[in-house]
C-alpha cells in the first residue's frame, strides 16, 4: 500500500484557515476546538476539499485536505472549499467536546449556514465593505452547482442541505443583527430534527 505524501501548506492558506476557525467560534460563542492547521495538508492538484474521519474507541481521528488558494474572503471555489472544510472540522470537534452525535445532513448544513454567516452576515474586517446581503444569499444558494447527480445519495444530501440553508438565511435578512446571532447559535447547537424545526420556524 502506497502512503499519500503529504503536501505542506502555503503561509497564505494557514493564515486563511486559522482567520476562518476564529470567526466561526466567535460568532458561535464556542470553546476553542484544537488549531485546524495543525490537522490539514494541502489537496492534490484537481483534489477538492475533504475531512476524513476515524473513530478509534472513544477517540476521533481528523485530517482535512484543501486546495491551495488564493483564499481571498469571498464567494470563489478555493475560498469556499476551505471555508467548508474548516466548518466541518470545528462543527464535528464540537459535537465531540460535548460528547454529541452527528450526522453528514448537519455536517453539509452547518457549512452552508457557515458560508452565509461569514460572507454575508459577518464580511472580514479587511473585506471590500458593504456587502449586498441579497446578491451573497442568491450567489451562494441559487447559482450553487453539484458535483453528484440528482437522486443520489449524496447528491440529494447537498441539495437538500443547500434548500434548507437557504430558507434559514432568506428569513433572517431583514431581523436585527442580535436576534439572528441568537437564532443561529441556537442552530449551532441543535440536533439534526431540531435543525430543521428551526428552518420552519424561524
Amino acid at each position: 500500500m502506497t502512503r499519500r505524501r503529504v503536501r505542506r501548506l502555503s503561509r497564505g492558506t494557514k493564515r486563511a484557515l486559522s482567520r476562518v476557525q476564529r470567526r466561526i467560534e466567535t460568532y458561535y460563542g464556542l470553546e476553542g476546538a484544537p488549531n485546524v492547521v495543525r490537522f490539514t495538508s494541502a489537496a492534490d492538484d484537481g483534489e477538492r476539499e475533504v475531512l476524513l474521519v476515524r473513530e478509534s474507541g472513544d477517540a476521533v481521528e481528523m485530517a482535512l485536505r484543501v486546495p491551495e488558494g488564493p483564499h481571498e474572503d469571498g464567494p470563489e471555489d478555493a475560498f469556499l472549499q476551505l471555508l467548508e472544510g474548516v466548518s466541518h472540522f470545528v462543527f464535528l470537534a464540537e459535537r465531540v467536546r460535548v460528547g454529541l452525535p452527528t450526522t453528514q445532513l448537519e455536517l453539509e448544513l452547518q457549512a452552508e449556514v457557515d458560508k452565509f454567516v461569514l460572507l454575508g452576515l459577518e464580511p472580514d474586517d479587511d473585506g471590500d465593505g458593504d456587502i449586498d446581503v441579497r446578491r451573497m444569499h442568491r450567489r451562494l444558494f441559487e447559482g450553487a452547482t453539484y458535483l453528484h447527480p440528482a437522486g443520489t445519495v449524496e447528491g440529494e444530501r447537498y441539495r437538500l442541505a443547500n434548500d434548507l440553508a437557504a430558507r434559514l438565511a432568506a428569513r433572517l435578512i431583514d431581523r436585527e443583527a442580535v436576534e439572528v446571532r441568537g437564532i443561529l447559535r441556537r442552530f449551532y447547537r441543535a440536533g439534526q430534527a431540531e435543525k430543521i424545526g428551526l428552518v420552519r420556524a424561524a
